[in-house]
């Protein structure tokens, strides 16, 4: 599964991924291989990545848009925290 995290001055993580775990608006939830295809906004908090070899990265966002399409992974944050 491929993940790239935007914000309107650069991109701030662009790599393959074996999930990520995001804040949503309802709730926070975790995407991984296969997902349905989803847009759902994200409200502030924290982005957790984990790499296929398992390194864990954390992105503190202030609010986003998500989209999953075909093992892609889209977040567009406003800014990072």
């Amino acid at each position: 599964m491929y993940l790239e995290i935007l914000t309107p001055s650069k991109k701030v993580f662009a790599g393959d991924i074996k999930l990520v775990k995001v804040p949503g608006s309802a709730g926070s939830f975790e995407i991984m291989k296969n997902h349905a295809p989803i847009i759902s906004t994200l409200d502030e908090g924290n982005v957790r990545v984990v790499t296929p070899d398992n390194e864990i990265q954390n992105f503190g966002i202030k609010s986003g848009v998500v989209q999953v399409l075909e093992n892609k992974v889209i977040i567009l944050a406003e800014s990072l925290l």
